[in-house]
């Protein structure tokens, strides 16, 4: 299958970027937002182009449709693609699934949680009942932030390394093609657990909860990779990283640490360093400001949509997961929350009650 034209739903940093980056590359974009966010939209519109800013210098480019109307598009589309915080996953959902057909891929472009299963999961629900051909990344392709109300885009870094799964995964090699056009780095992953096991944004995101008093009292002037990990908060990384590698064993995966995993991608410089060192002198973790607020997906989804997996994962493989456990608890209690109860759990999922091999020939 040629790609042609991509659909990329969600207009937030990743969604924003990825409509530039495509266009520029010369695939036929659309560019979607919830109409409750349709804002976003309206203000991309008015400034009438997209300015990215890289290393490479400085583009312009315009996309062939911006609208709020799911139907409109992905229209045409040959890849439908979701570039959205993984908690709007759902909302989503429910908004494409009608319209998209058997014969355009939807790929899931965000911080992975299961999204794919829980694509499938809601148009079922919905009483939808097509074999989607849907597959998953592990994280954003980018390093990256983009302005609406001005139209610019910093571009930091454009990721070197992304796992992908179909789900179910007997599809991967099939789907893997069509999504390299647009992504030549992705590589094919054994199935959709060991894509969520390979998120980037549970481990650094959670040193959040320990800079809790600082992000509230600088009012958002906040910068987590180099303010906030330190020799003594990336204890805690090296902890969840441990938990998230048992895990990953239990189920069969060799899964890299949270230091190579950022060299592989390109966020990380070669040479010797401690992690916390790494982050705090990364050529792009330092130029990203946030989170801003204690309500940021820093903290609501990775909790609710990454660390509590884990924990679910953990008590069905028997795998301890006490650094996880205890920070999806203290977030909670933080924003008076019960975030367990929130969260993305193996019997939301479908998937209560089955073992490492159960779970594997859950998504096969």
């Amino acid at each position: 299958m040629k790609i042609r034209r991509v659909a990329i739903l969600g207009a937030g940093n990743g969604g924003i970027t990825a409509a530039a980056d495509l266009k520029i590359r010369g695939f036929e974009v659309s560019l979607f937002e919830l109409p409750k966010f349709g804002k976003t939209i309206d203000l991309i519109r008015q400034s009438g182009q997209l300015t990215l800013k890289s290393d490479e210098g400085t583009t312009q480019v315009k996309i062939d449709l911006l609208t709020t109307d799911i139907a409109e598009a992905v229209k045409g589309a040959q890849v439908v693609m979701l570039t959205i915080p993984i908690n709007y996953i759902e909302d989503f959902a429910r908004v494409c699934a009608p319209v998209i057909n058997t014969d355009q891929i939807v790929l899931i472009h965000t911080a992975a949680c299961m999204g794919a299963a829980r694509f499938i999961n809601t148009a079922r629900k919905m009483g939808i009942n097509r074999e989607y051909k849907i597959g998953e990344l592990n994280t954003l392709a980018y390093g990256t932030r983009a302005f609406p109300d001005t139209g610019e885009i910093k571009l930091w870094l454009r990721v070197r390394h992304l796992y992908f799964a179909a789900y179910p995964s007997r599809h991967t090699t099939e789907l893997i093609g069509p999504c390299q056009q647009i992504y030549d780095c992705i590589v094919p992953a054994e199935n959709m657990w060991e894509v969520a096991l390979t998120n980037g944004n549970p481990e650094p995101h959670c040193i959040s909860l320990f800079n809790a008093g600082r992000i509230e009292y600088s009012k958002g002037d906040f910068y987590l990779y180099k303010e906030g990990i330190t020799p003594h908060t990336v204890n805690i990384i090296h902890q969840v990283c441990k938990e998230r590698l048992a895990l990953g064993k239990a189920l069969g995966f060799e899964l890299d640490d949270a230091l190579v995993a950022r060299l592989k991608r390109g966020y990380f410089s070669e040479g010797p360093g401690s992690l916390d060192v790494k982050f705090n002198t990364s050529p792009i973790f330092p130029n990203v400001k946030g989170p801003e607020s204690l309500e940021s997906r820093y903290f609501t989804e990775d909790m609710a949509n990454g660390l509590a997996l884990y924990v679910s994962l953990g008590k069905a493989l028997n795998v301890p997961t006490p650094a996880s456990e205890s920070i999806v608890i203290l977030g909670g209690f933080l924003l008076q929350r019960d975030f367990m109860s929130e969260s993305v759990t193996l019997e939301e999922l479908g998937f209560g009650g089955l073992d490492a091999k159960g779970l594997n020939e859950a998504v096969a």
